[in-house]
């Protein structure tokens, strides 16, 4: 589906659109005034008091003290009595899908491309209002999310600012083997070029989605839960050595989706920017993580998706991926409880498409509930995962250069997290997405 095809049928469908202001359309550049009661400006660092935020062109031009009045034909946002933040990054989402277990497989067999594209722009309007402005998509196999992130860039649509991998890699058999599971005779129905056996072969799928305009590589050293391939290690360790040093000679980061110890030793090993999940890290794989300055991205919040799936329909899952899901529920956090206390760095990511678009604010709850504090837990989802993104220079941080990536919300986040729940403002680049409430 073409990005102007997603466009009108969006516009066809009666999606909303947040209007440019009068000045943009006009090519003015017009200044906006925020007026802040808090601001956490740095994740990490102590908040500001009082505050003016100077926004133009989409971007941030000044953090003054005080509240400064706004010049004639500026534009004033009030949240005098807000806390203010830099827009949240989600590090691992799957946009162009909000569904699971048996109804998201259905849904590939009995609805088009054109439908799930317009799904994927609807679970990005989720996340963006959700104060989530930035995410790294780590999935897509048809190309709707490298179409969404062309179509917000050129400003066709709204949505997140998107880090994407292309499809997931995996070997034949493993984890992103879409044949998994399903019965011979529609094999042939299936896109297998994400599968690779061998280091040759490796370097070509790696290779294929950077043609295709990934920005990151993603593969899996084990199975995993969803398509029931379970805890093995799935790849040995000349392919991902291939995987990661073809990603890296192209200057992509590489995220890795590992459950089992081995195969999270092994993508350490490799080299990783990330391992994703890490369900069962102990104490020896965090010290390898810390020293190599290996991300860890815990999606505690998939756990989430599950229980409400299946307290709506128990059949919901298959039962080989039901037994997995019961693991997985039963030892959420704890290799978080071993990796933090150990130096490794955690940032933000919630595996939203398990868990639901639109309430990636659960899992800074989780993140606090495992033992990380409440400014740790922001740090990760601004600071940290923007460094892992690549975007630090761009977002992450209140501060002047920076694009005008601003949230708000009532109460203290840094007392009680539960308030990044319920996003009171959220801009984007600039354009306001959700209103002063």
């Amino acid at each position: 589906m073409s990005v102007r095809t997603l466009y009108l049928a969006a516009l066809a469908a009666g999606t909303a659109l947040v209007a440019l202001p009068a000045a943009a359309q006009t090519g003015e550049s017009a200044q906006t005034f925020i007026h802040a009661g808090t601001v956490i400006a740095v994740p990490g660092q102590a908040p500001r008091g009082p505050s003016t935020i100077v926004v133009a062109d989409g971007r941030i031009v000044a953090v003054q003290d005080g509240f400064v009045a706004a010049p004639a034909g500026a534009v004033t946002i009030d949240l005098k009595d807000k806390t203010v933040l830099p827009g949240l990054i989600d590090s691992h989402t799957h946009l162009d899908s909000d569904r699971a277990g048996n109804e998201g497989l259905l849904s590939q067999f009995t609805e088009n491309t054109s439908l799930h594209a317009l799904e994927t722009y609807w679970n990005g309007m989720k996340t963006l209002r959700a104060g989530f402005t930035t995410v790294r998509n780590l999935g897509d196999s048809d190309g709707k999310v490298l179409a969404l992130k062309e179509a917000i860039r050129r400003g066709w649509v709204q949505g997140p600012r998107i880090i994407d991998a292309g499809a997931s890699i995996s070997t034949t058999g493993g984890h992103m083997d879409e044949r998994v599971g399903l019965a011979d005779e529609v094999h042939g129905l299936v896109n297998t070029e994400n599968l690779c056996d061998g280091p040759d072969d490796c370097r070509r799928a790696v290779r294929r989605q950077i043609g295709r305009g990934a920005d990151v590589i993603k593969f899996a050293t084990t199975g995993g839960v969803n398509s029931g391939t379970g805890l093995a290690t799935r790849m040995v360790d000349e392919e991902a050595r291939a995987l990661v040093e073809t990603a890296h000679a192209y200057g992509r980061k590489v995220a890795v989706h590992a459950h089992g110890l081995e195969g999270i030793k092994l993508a350490v090993r490799a080299g990783a920017d990330s391992i994703e999940h890490g369900t069962t890290i102990d104490e020896e794989t965090a010290k390898m993580m810390a020293k190599a300055g290996t991300y860890y991205v815990p999606t505690l919040s998939t756990v989430n998706g599950y229980i409400e799936r299946l307290a709506a329909n128990p059949d919901a899952y298959s039962p080989a991926v039901r037994k997995q899901i019961d693991w997985r529920i039963g030892i959420t956090g704890k290799s978080l409880q071993i990796a933090y206390p150990l130096g490794v760095k955690i940032a933000y990511g919630t595996d939203a498409g398990v868990s639901k678009h639109g309430r990636n604010a659960d899992e800074f709850e989780l993140l606090v509930k495992f033992g990380m504090p409440p400014a740790e837990a922001i740090k990760a989802a601004t600071v940290n995962a923007a460094a892992l993104l690549g975007v630090d220079k761009e977002t992450g941080t209140i501060e002047p250069g920076k694009a005008a990536d601003i949230v708000a919300v009532s109460g203290n986040p840094l007392a009680d997290v539960k308030v990044l729940k319920a996003m009171k403002f959220v801009m984007a680049r600039g354009q306001v997405v959700v209103a002063p409430q």
